[in-house]
């Protein structure tokens, strides 16, 4: 069938993407699925750093290749085998399909899919195929799902089902910044009643984590931005207060759980510092492969305290995003209030140069 989708032609363009357009809105010819794969009618695309961390040359993926991972949908044709879905049921996109079968899957969310990471590395859906072609070309997918488009095909393991009372824009937040950044509060951080949790880098992922640490009510929540609007933002959401990393060193701010979502140096090197003695930092930002941070050894050991790494909020996407589901509809999570604006797919280079500048916290692409 044919379809339109954002494809990244070149990595690494210069700013502003608005004048270089290293996006392209393509017609596309996407294949039907194939057995234990569903093909999916995108309503909603999340626009996430991780996107963006392609189109910079942050994360090199082979090209070109259909953007999108954070997406919600209608089904709208089952390949064989899948008997667990049905046609017209919305579902939910995650950007790490889980086998099943390999070590990390047993884990409880603690460590990724190690097949599911090799086929999203190789730009192709967990089978090993790829389903979009343009002039005779193949075009990869980006993490198995390629959201940027008004179809998908994608495999079975990279959906979740959700009820008709979610609307598609929060359903695809849900798969991407609530799975990661709630994620990293509630599975990485696992904090404890009086626990002041405290978050560090207020973008999509970290508003997530803040909105999460919130809805929990073990103890004070503390939002760290070098972004003022983002500290107002923080403040109107419910913390106990918001602070600039600088005024939070200042203030010898310690908190026993700490989730850094940033993604740069600075931040993670905020983050250990703002950690109290036994506590634990929890890293979830994906700065460039060649970044490295200080931190003293002796710290950790003098004062037992820990640094752990969450890939998708140490999630089990079937388990999570149900629960999060449900906090959204009894008022304790408002993941309405992640979104900054809504946008068309033909403005997704516009988008990116926003993400870029830190001005937005997500960015949902609607179609009609």
């Amino acid at each position: 069938m044919r379809i339109r989708g954002a494809v990244l032609e070149e990595i690494g363009r210069e700013r502003p993407y608005r004048d270089s357009r290293p996006i392209t809105i393509s017609e596309l010819e996407l294949d039907g699925p194939g057995p234990g794969e569903v093909l999916v009618r995108i309503e909603a695309a999340g626009i996430c750093h991780s996107d963006l961390s392609v189109v910079n040359g942050s994360r090199m993926r082979p090209v070109p290749m259909l953007l999108g991972h954070e997406a919600a949908g209608r089904v709208e044709r089952l390949g064989t085998g899948v008997d667990d879905l049905a046609v017209g049921q919305r579902v939910v996109m995650t950007f790490l399909p889980r086998c099943g079968q390999c070590a990390g899957c047993q884990t409880d969310g603690r460590l990724p899919c190690s097949v599911g990471s090799s086929t999203n590395n190789a730009g192709t859906l967990l089978s090993g195929g790829v389903r979009l072609h343009r002039d005779g070309h193949d075009i990869l997918h980006h993490l198995g799902v390629s959201g940027f488009a008004t179809h998908a095909v994608i495999d079975r393991h990279s959906l979740v089902p959700i009820e008709d009372d979610v609307p598609a824009d929060i359903a695809a937040v849900l798969g991407c910044a609530v799975l990661t950044g709630g994620g990293a509060v509630v599975n990485a951080g696992a904090p404890v009643q009086g626990d002041t949790i405290a978050i560090v880098g207020l973008g999509g992922v970290g508003m997530a984590a803040l909105i999460t640490a919130v809805s929990l009510g073990k103890g004070s929540v503390i939002g760290i931005d070098a972004v003022p609007a983002k500290l107002a933002r923080a403040r109107e959401l419910g913390v106990t207060a918001a602070l600039s990393p600088q005024e939070a060193l200042d203030a010898g701010i310690k908190a026993p759980v700490v989730v850094e979502a940033a993604g740069n140096v600075r931040a993670f090197e905020t983050a250990v510092a703002v950690t109290a003695p036994g506590g634990r930092t929890v890293t979830v930002g994906l700065p460039a492969p060649d970044a490295r941070a200080s931190v003293s050894p002796l710290g950790l050991v003098a004062e037992a305290r820990s640094i752990v790494g969450s890939y998708l909020g140490s999630a089990v996407p079937s388990r999570d995003i149900p629960r999060y589901a449900q906090l959204w509809r009894d008022g304790a999570l408002p993941v309405d209030q992640l979104i900054s604006r809504r946008v068309g797919l033909d403005e997704i280079n516009e988008a990116m140069d926003e993400l870029s500048d830190g001005t937005t916290i997500r960015q949902v692409i609607m179609f009609d």
